[in-house]
Protein backbone atom coordinates (compact mmCIF):
# COMPACT_ATOMS: atom_id res chain seq x y z
CA UNK A 1 0.00 0.00 0.00
CA UNK A 2 1.54 3.26 -1.07
CA UNK A 3 0.65 5.35 1.93
CA UNK A 4 2.39 6.83 4.94
CA UNK A 5 -0.48 8.70 6.50
CA UNK A 6 -2.48 6.07 8.34
CA UNK A 7 -0.19 4.91 11.09
CA UNK A 8 -0.51 7.90 13.37
CA UNK A 9 2.84 9.14 12.09
CA UNK A 10 2.16 12.84 12.33
CA UNK A 11 3.89 16.08 13.19
CA UNK A 12 3.66 17.12 16.81
CA UNK A 13 4.34 15.87 20.30
CA UNK A 14 3.21 12.35 19.50
CA UNK A 15 5.46 11.91 16.45
CA UNK A 16 7.77 8.95 16.88
CA UNK A 17 10.86 9.25 14.66
CA UNK A 18 11.48 5.53 14.96
CA UNK A 19 7.95 4.33 14.27
CA UNK A 20 8.04 1.41 11.89
CA UNK A 21 11.81 0.96 12.37
CA UNK A 22 12.87 -2.31 13.99
CA UNK A 23 16.47 -3.37 14.34
CA UNK A 24 18.11 -6.62 15.29
CA UNK A 25 20.83 -6.82 17.93
CA UNK A 26 23.47 -5.83 15.41
CA UNK A 27 21.56 -2.70 14.46
CA UNK A 28 20.41 -4.00 11.09
CA UNK A 29 17.02 -3.20 9.65
CA UNK A 30 14.63 -6.04 9.06
CA UNK A 31 13.66 -9.36 10.54
CA UNK A 32 16.49 -11.93 10.61
CA UNK A 33 13.94 -14.54 9.53
CA UNK A 34 13.38 -12.61 6.31
CA UNK A 35 9.92 -11.20 6.95
CA UNK A 36 8.77 -7.59 7.30
CA UNK A 37 10.34 -6.26 10.49
CA UNK A 38 7.27 -4.41 11.70
CA UNK A 39 5.24 -7.61 11.98
CA UNK A 40 7.51 -8.79 14.81
CA UNK A 41 7.37 -5.39 16.52
CA UNK A 42 5.59 -5.17 19.88
CA UNK A 43 3.57 -2.34 18.34
CA UNK A 44 1.87 -4.88 16.07
CA UNK A 45 -0.65 -7.48 17.12
CA UNK A 46 -1.53 -10.16 14.61
CA UNK A 47 -3.59 -13.28 14.19
CA UNK A 48 -2.63 -15.38 11.20
CA UNK A 49 -2.57 -12.87 8.29
CA UNK A 50 -4.64 -10.19 10.08
CA UNK A 51 -2.67 -7.43 11.79
CA UNK A 52 -3.63 -4.36 13.81
CA UNK A 53 -1.75 -1.49 15.39
CA UNK A 54 -2.79 1.39 17.61
CA UNK A 55 -2.78 4.59 15.59
CA UNK A 56 -1.06 7.50 17.32
CA UNK A 57 -4.22 9.54 16.94
CA UNK A 58 -6.30 6.83 18.64
CA UNK A 59 -4.05 7.12 21.68
CA UNK A 60 -4.20 10.91 21.54
CA UNK A 61 -7.99 10.93 21.32
CA UNK A 62 -8.28 8.63 24.32
CA UNK A 63 -6.24 11.11 26.36
CA UNK A 64 -8.04 14.12 24.94
CA UNK A 65 -4.93 15.29 23.07
CA UNK A 66 -6.48 15.85 19.66
CA UNK A 67 -7.95 13.81 16.84
CA UNK A 68 -6.90 12.61 13.43
CA UNK A 69 -7.49 14.86 10.42
CA UNK A 70 -9.94 12.19 9.25
CA UNK A 71 -12.17 13.31 12.11
CA UNK A 72 -11.94 16.91 10.93
CA UNK A 73 -12.56 16.03 7.30
CA UNK A 74 -14.88 13.03 7.46
CA UNK A 75 -16.27 12.60 11.00
CA UNK A 76 -14.35 9.47 12.04
CA UNK A 77 -14.17 9.08 15.82
CA UNK A 78 -10.43 8.57 16.29
CA UNK A 79 -10.65 6.61 19.54
CA UNK A 80 -13.16 4.20 17.99
CA UNK A 81 -11.24 3.42 14.83
CA UNK A 82 -9.41 0.13 14.19
CA UNK A 83 -6.27 0.39 12.08
CA UNK A 84 -5.77 -3.02 10.49
CA UNK A 85 -4.90 -5.00 7.41
CA UNK A 86 -5.97 -8.42 6.15
CA UNK A 87 -2.55 -8.94 4.53
CA UNK A 88 0.92 -7.61 5.40
CA UNK A 89 2.40 -8.21 1.95
CA UNK A 90 2.66 -5.52 -0.71
CA UNK A 91 3.33 -5.30 -4.44
CA UNK A 92 4.96 -1.87 -4.28
CA UNK A 93 8.17 -0.54 -2.71
CA UNK A 94 7.38 3.15 -2.29
CA UNK A 95 10.46 5.17 -1.35
CA UNK A 96 8.45 7.20 1.20
CA UNK A 97 6.89 4.23 3.00
CA UNK A 98 7.79 4.00 6.70
CA UNK A 99 7.38 0.24 6.55
CA UNK A 100 10.10 -2.34 6.10
CA UNK A 101 10.46 -3.64 2.55
CA UNK A 102 12.67 -6.59 3.45
CA UNK A 103 10.85 -9.87 3.06
CA UNK A 104 7.75 -8.04 1.85
CA UNK A 105 7.27 -10.25 -1.20
CA UNK A 106 3.72 -11.09 -2.07
CA UNK A 107 3.86 -14.72 -3.12
CA UNK A 108 0.91 -16.13 -1.22
CA UNK A 109 0.44 -19.64 -2.55
CA UNK A 110 0.96 -21.12 0.92
CA UNK A 111 -1.21 -18.67 2.87
CA UNK A 112 -4.18 -20.26 4.60
CA UNK A 113 -6.75 -17.48 4.29
CA UNK A 114 -9.21 -16.88 7.10
CA UNK A 115 -12.78 -16.18 6.08
CA UNK A 116 -14.06 -12.58 6.39
CA UNK A 117 -15.97 -13.17 9.63
CA UNK A 118 -12.80 -14.50 11.26
CA UNK A 119 -10.87 -11.45 10.09
CA UNK A 120 -13.49 -9.12 11.58
CA UNK A 121 -13.44 -11.04 14.87
CA UNK A 122 -9.64 -10.91 14.94
CA UNK A 123 -9.58 -7.18 14.16
CA UNK A 124 -11.94 -6.32 17.00
CA UNK A 125 -10.17 -8.56 19.51
CA UNK A 126 -6.74 -7.24 18.51
CA UNK A 127 -7.98 -3.68 18.92
CA UNK A 128 -9.31 -4.42 22.40
CA UNK A 129 -6.00 -6.00 23.42
CA UNK A 130 -4.04 -3.05 22.05
CA UNK A 131 -6.18 -0.55 23.96
CA UNK A 132 -6.72 -2.56 27.15
CA UNK A 133 -3.93 -0.76 29.01
CA UNK A 134 -5.68 2.57 28.61
CA UNK A 135 -8.40 1.33 30.98
CA UNK A 136 -6.08 2.00 33.92
CA UNK A 137 -4.76 5.30 32.62
CA UNK A 138 -5.81 8.26 34.77
CA UNK A 139 -5.61 10.52 31.70
CA UNK A 140 -8.35 8.53 29.95
CA UNK A 141 -11.97 9.13 31.09
CA UNK A 142 -13.80 5.88 31.74
CA UNK A 143 -16.62 6.71 29.33
CA UNK A 144 -14.12 7.36 26.54
CA UNK A 145 -12.40 4.05 27.20
CA UNK A 146 -15.76 2.24 27.18
CA UNK A 147 -16.52 3.78 23.79
CA UNK A 148 -13.13 2.69 22.44
CA UNK A 149 -13.92 -0.89 23.41
CA UNK A 150 -16.82 -0.75 20.92
CA UNK A 151 -15.17 0.32 17.63
CA UNK A 152 -17.38 1.91 15.00
CA UNK A 153 -14.84 2.44 12.20
CA UNK A 154 -12.12 0.44 10.54
CA UNK A 155 -9.26 1.87 8.48
CA UNK A 156 -8.04 -0.95 6.25
CA UNK A 157 -4.73 0.75 5.71
CA UNK A 158 -2.13 -0.42 8.19
CA UNK A 159 0.24 -2.34 5.98
CA UNK A 160 0.47 -4.28 2.74
CA UNK A 161 -2.02 -4.04 -0.13
CA UNK A 162 -5.49 -5.12 1.06
CA UNK A 163 -6.71 -6.10 -2.41
CA UNK A 164 -4.33 -9.06 -2.22
CA UNK A 165 -6.71 -10.60 0.34
CA UNK A 166 -8.97 -12.82 -1.80
CA UNK A 167 -12.22 -12.04 0.04
CA UNK A 168 -11.96 -8.26 0.38
CA UNK A 169 -15.47 -7.37 -0.91
CA UNK A 170 -16.96 -9.89 1.51
CA UNK A 171 -14.79 -8.51 4.33
CA UNK A 172 -16.23 -5.03 3.80
CA UNK A 173 -19.74 -6.48 3.95
CA UNK A 174 -18.88 -8.34 7.14
CA UNK A 175 -17.74 -5.12 8.83
CA UNK A 176 -20.87 -3.34 7.64
CA UNK A 177 -22.99 -6.15 9.07
CA UNK A 178 -21.43 -5.27 12.47
CA UNK A 179 -22.40 -1.61 11.91
CA UNK A 180 -18.74 -0.62 11.48
CA UNK A 181 -17.90 1.88 8.75
CA UNK A 182 -15.05 0.99 6.39
CA UNK A 183 -12.28 3.20 5.02
CA UNK A 184 -10.29 1.22 2.49
CA UNK A 185 -6.88 2.40 1.22
CA UNK A 186 -5.43 0.79 -1.90
CA UNK A 187 -2.57 1.40 -4.31
CA UNK A 188 -4.96 0.80 -7.21
CA UNK A 189 -3.05 -2.07 -8.81
CA UNK A 190 -5.98 -4.49 -8.73
CA UNK A 191 -8.90 -2.70 -10.41
CA UNK A 192 -10.81 -5.94 -10.86
CA UNK A 193 -11.02 -6.24 -7.05
CA UNK A 194 -11.84 -2.59 -6.41
CA UNK A 195 -14.68 -2.81 -8.92
CA UNK A 196 -16.42 -5.22 -6.51
CA UNK A 197 -15.60 -3.23 -3.35
CA UNK A 198 -18.05 -0.75 -1.85
CA UNK A 199 -16.57 0.56 1.39
CA UNK A 200 -17.88 3.62 3.19
CA UNK A 201 -14.99 5.51 1.62
CA UNK A 202 -12.44 4.29 -0.90
CA UNK A 203 -8.98 5.83 -1.08
CA UNK A 204 -6.58 5.17 -3.95
CA UNK A 205 -2.99 6.40 -3.87
CA UNK A 206 -1.80 8.46 -6.83
CA UNK A 207 1.83 9.25 -6.07
CA UNK A 208 2.97 10.31 -9.51
CA UNK A 209 1.42 12.23 -12.42
CA UNK A 210 3.15 10.16 -15.12
CA UNK A 211 4.94 6.87 -15.68
CA UNK A 212 8.56 7.98 -15.20
CA UNK A 213 7.94 9.46 -11.74
CA UNK A 214 5.79 6.47 -10.84
CA UNK A 215 8.65 4.10 -11.60
CA UNK A 216 11.09 6.20 -9.57
CA UNK A 217 8.89 6.76 -6.51
CA UNK A 218 6.51 3.79 -6.29
CA UNK A 219 8.84 1.08 -7.59
CA UNK A 220 6.02 -1.35 -8.25
CA UNK A 221 6.88 -5.04 -8.43
CA UNK A 222 4.63 -5.71 -11.43
CA UNK A 223 5.50 -4.18 -14.81
CA UNK A 224 1.86 -3.37 -15.57
CA UNK A 225 1.17 -1.53 -12.29
CA UNK A 226 0.91 1.89 -13.99
CA UNK A 227 -1.53 0.60 -16.58
CA UNK A 228 -3.62 -1.01 -13.85
CA UNK A 229 -3.67 2.24 -11.89
CA UNK A 230 -5.03 3.95 -15.00
CA UNK A 231 -7.72 1.28 -15.20
CA UNK A 232 -8.57 1.90 -11.55
CA UNK A 233 -9.27 5.55 -12.36
CA UNK A 234 -12.02 4.36 -14.71
CA UNK A 235 -13.36 2.05 -11.99
CA UNK A 236 -13.58 4.96 -9.54
CA UNK A 237 -15.41 7.10 -12.06
CA UNK A 238 -18.12 4.42 -12.20
CA UNK A 239 -18.66 4.44 -8.42
CA UNK A 240 -21.98 6.12 -7.63
CA UNK A 241 -22.70 5.07 -4.04
CA UNK A 242 -19.13 4.87 -2.68
CA UNK A 243 -17.30 8.05 -1.68
CA UNK A 244 -13.95 8.16 -3.46
CA UNK A 245 -10.69 9.85 -2.52
CA UNK A 246 -7.44 10.18 -4.43
CA UNK A 247 -4.46 10.70 -2.16
CA UNK A 248 -0.93 11.78 -2.93
CA UNK A 249 2.06 11.64 -0.60
CA UNK A 250 4.22 14.63 -1.54
CA UNK A 251 7.99 14.12 -1.51
CA UNK A 252 10.21 17.13 -2.27
CA UNK A 253 12.61 16.46 -5.09
CA UNK A 254 10.73 13.30 -6.10
CA UNK A 255 7.09 13.77 -7.10
CA UNK A 256 6.22 17.36 -6.16
CA UNK A 257 6.05 18.76 -9.67
CA UNK A 258 3.65 19.38 -12.57
CA UNK A 259 0.47 20.15 -10.60
CA UNK A 260 -1.36 20.49 -13.91
CA UNK A 261 -0.46 16.88 -14.79
CA UNK A 262 -1.75 15.71 -11.40
CA UNK A 263 -4.99 17.59 -12.03
CA UNK A 264 -5.40 15.88 -15.38
CA UNK A 265 -4.75 12.50 -13.84
CA UNK A 266 -7.19 13.10 -10.98
CA UNK A 267 -9.94 14.12 -13.41
CA UNK A 268 -9.91 10.66 -14.95
CA UNK A 269 -11.43 9.29 -11.74
CA UNK A 270 -13.84 12.14 -10.98
CA UNK A 271 -13.19 11.67 -7.23
CA UNK A 272 -15.23 13.24 -4.46
CA UNK A 273 -12.09 14.38 -2.64
CA UNK A 274 -8.35 14.75 -3.17
CA UNK A 275 -5.88 14.55 -0.29
CA UNK A 276 -2.34 15.86 -0.61
CA UNK A 277 -0.16 15.01 2.36
CA UNK A 278 3.46 15.60 3.23
CA UNK A 279 5.90 12.72 3.31
CA UNK A 280 7.04 12.15 6.90
CA UNK A 281 10.70 11.31 7.52
CA UNK A 282 10.05 8.37 9.86
CA UNK A 283 10.58 4.63 10.07
CA UNK A 284 12.41 2.80 7.33
CA UNK A 285 11.98 5.67 4.86
CA UNK A 286 14.85 7.35 6.71
CA UNK A 287 17.19 4.92 4.98
CA UNK A 288 15.86 5.90 1.53
CA UNK A 289 15.21 9.64 1.71
CA UNK A 290 16.78 12.66 3.35
CA UNK A 291 14.90 14.73 5.91
CA UNK A 292 14.89 17.59 3.40
CA UNK A 293 12.45 15.52 1.31
CA UNK A 294 9.70 16.36 3.83
CA UNK A 295 7.67 19.43 2.78
CA UNK A 296 6.26 21.76 5.41
CA UNK A 297 2.57 22.54 5.64
CA UNK A 298 2.82 25.79 3.69
CA UNK A 299 4.51 23.95 0.83
CA UNK A 300 1.73 21.35 0.84
CA UNK A 301 -0.93 24.09 0.71
CA UNK A 302 0.92 25.90 -2.07
CA UNK A 303 1.06 22.73 -4.17
CA UNK A 304 -2.57 21.93 -3.39
CA UNK A 305 -3.63 25.39 -4.54
CA UNK A 306 -1.63 24.93 -7.74
CA UNK A 307 -3.47 21.66 -8.42
CA UNK A 308 -6.80 23.24 -7.50
CA UNK A 309 -6.28 26.01 -10.06
CA UNK A 310 -6.65 23.35 -12.77
CA UNK A 311 -9.74 21.78 -11.19
CA UNK A 312 -12.56 24.34 -11.31
CA UNK A 313 -15.08 21.89 -9.86
CA UNK A 314 -13.08 21.72 -6.61
CA UNK A 315 -14.04 24.89 -4.77
CA UNK A 316 -12.67 24.08 -1.31
CA UNK A 317 -9.14 23.63 0.05
CA UNK A 318 -8.91 22.68 3.73
CA UNK A 319 -5.65 22.24 5.58
CA UNK A 320 -4.70 20.61 8.89
CA UNK A 321 -1.25 21.93 9.90
CA UNK A 322 -0.54 19.26 12.52
CA UNK A 323 -0.78 16.58 9.83
CA UNK A 324 0.63 18.64 6.94
CA UNK A 325 -2.35 17.66 4.81
CA UNK A 326 -4.66 19.50 2.43
CA UNK A 327 -8.07 18.38 1.24
CA UNK A 328 -9.58 19.48 -2.06
CA UNK A 329 -13.35 19.15 -2.14
CA UNK A 330 -16.30 20.09 -4.31
CA UNK A 331 -18.31 21.08 -1.24
CA UNK A 332 -17.65 22.60 2.18
CA UNK A 333 -19.55 19.76 3.88
CA UNK A 334 -17.15 16.80 3.71
CA UNK A 335 -18.36 14.57 6.53
CA UNK A 336 -19.72 11.11 5.80
CA UNK A 337 -23.50 11.73 6.15
CA UNK A 338 -24.12 8.79 8.48
CA UNK A 339 -21.38 10.01 10.85
CA UNK A 340 -23.06 13.32 11.58
CA UNK A 341 -24.32 13.63 15.13
CA UNK A 342 -27.96 12.73 15.57
CA UNK A 343 -27.91 10.17 12.76
CA UNK A 344 -29.39 6.69 13.00
CA UNK A 345 -25.85 5.30 13.00
CA UNK A 346 -25.10 6.98 16.34
CA UNK A 347 -28.59 6.25 17.69
CA UNK A 348 -27.69 2.57 17.33
CA UNK A 349 -24.41 3.00 19.17
CA UNK A 350 -23.98 0.23 21.77
CA UNK A 351 -22.44 2.62 24.30
CA UNK A 352 -23.92 6.07 23.78
CA UNK A 353 -26.97 5.43 21.58
CA UNK A 354 -30.64 5.02 22.34
CA UNK A 355 -30.74 1.50 20.94
CA UNK A 356 -33.15 2.46 18.15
Amino acid sequence: MSDSADAGVEVGADADPDQGRDRDRDGNDGDPAGGPAQVSSPNYHSENHTAAQTCGWTANALRGDGRCYKNIYYGIESHRCIQMTPVVKCNERCVFCWRDHQGHAYEMDEVEWDDPEAVVDASIELQKKLLSGFGGNDEVPREVFDEAMEPRHVAISLDGEPTLYPYLPELLEAFHDRDITTFLVSNGTRPEVLRECDPTQLYVSVDAPERHTFDQVVKAVDDDAWDRLLETMAVLREKDETRTVLRTTLVKGENMHHPDWYAGFYQQADPDFIELKAYMHVGHSQGRLDRSSMPDHEEVLEFADAVKSHLPEFSECKGVPSSRVALLSKTSDTWVPKLKKGSEFWARDPVTGTGD
